[in-house]
């Protein structure tokens, strides 16, 4: 799996699970849900996002050219 798609299957999850955290349990999570929006948007404009970083140490390759 790619550091890319394993990015947007995280953020993906983070935002479904404190949407349903803040419908179910209390609305300061959707805190949670703003962060990662904001953290998208700054990576968006910077190219650059600290999950990133942490998923390439954990061993996950770059996006694989086609010949």
């Amino acid at each position: 799996m790619t550091v890319e798609r394993a990015l947007r299957l995280i953020a993906g999850a983070f935002v479904l699970a404190s949407l349903a955290l803040g419908t179910w349990v209390n609305p300061k999570w959707y805190w949670f849900t703003a962060f990662v929006g904001a953290n998208l948007l700054q990576s968006g404009f910077t190219n650059w996002c600290p999950m990133m970083t942490f998923l390439r140490k954990l061993g996950l390759g770059a996006r694989q050219q086609s010949a």
